[in-house]
């Protein structure tokens, strides 16, 4: 089993997958933002870790991830503004890959963003900052020699969702249950043979356990 640094725990995307990975057995720590967190993150079976990913440099995530095997950033600036998008889903992941480096930690899973996404609306400059950001972001994680995967997911809606995707390296765009995330990325972590892809995901028909599968031939 893996011990699972995730930055982001406390989101959507990252709260489901805490629960996830604990009832497979792996062992998480969860940074978390808000002092009042920890308690609830303790009682669900994780390590908390109090820190501030905007703030936070490099060195400090290196502290707090050192006996951890696994780099999880699911964080996001959730449309707060230019500068906490840059802080968070720019420069975050770049401080989280100098931190994984530190610590020899080489499995690093991304959530990033469809790049299809919104293209057919009015263009309006915080989107579009925000799609750079996350660009560069990606960019940064595939030249970093680490053993990553990005996952790449449609509009995200905020249901459960039924174990039934479309995954692959490229195709149709759509949207996609926040709890289909996270089951898409504690499956990829039980499948450290899937490395170094760049994977899009919607909702769709195919058994998450079988898409996986898939992405393996």
């Amino acid at each position: 089993m893996s011990h699972v640094f995730i930055i982001g725990a406390t989101g959507g995307v990252g709260s489901r997958l805490t629960a996830m990975l604990i009832k497979a057995g792996h062992n998480v720590t969860a940074l978390h933002r808000k002092p009042e967190q920890a308690k609830q993150l303790s009682e669900a079976g994780t390590t908390p870790c109090l820190g501030d990913i905007m703030t936070m440099t490099s060195d400090d995530l290196a502290s707090e991830a050192k006996h951890c095997d696994v780099i999880v950033f699911t964080a996001g600036a959730a449309g707060s503004g230019l500068d906490r998008t840059t802080a968070i889903d720019g420069e975050g992941v770049v401080k989280a890959i100098a931190a994984a480096k530190a610590n020899g930690i080489s499995r690093f899973y991304l959530v990033s963003v469809f790049m299809d996404a919104g293209r057919d609306k009015p263009r309006k400059d915080g989107f579009e900052h925000y799609m750079r950001v996350k660009k560069q972001a990606d960019n940064a994680l595939v030249a970093s020699g680490l053993e990553w995967v990005i996952l790449r997911p449609g509009t995200l809606l905020s249901e459960e969702g039924d174990g039934l995707v479309n995954a692959n390296f490229a195709i149709p765009y759509g949207s996609v249950a926040r709890g289909n995330v996270a089951a898409m990325l504690a499956a990829l972590i039980d499948t450290p043979e899937i490395k170094r892809n760049i994977i899009e995901l919607t909702d769709g028909d195919t058994p998450i356990h079988d898409a996986v599968a898939s992405l393996q031939k």
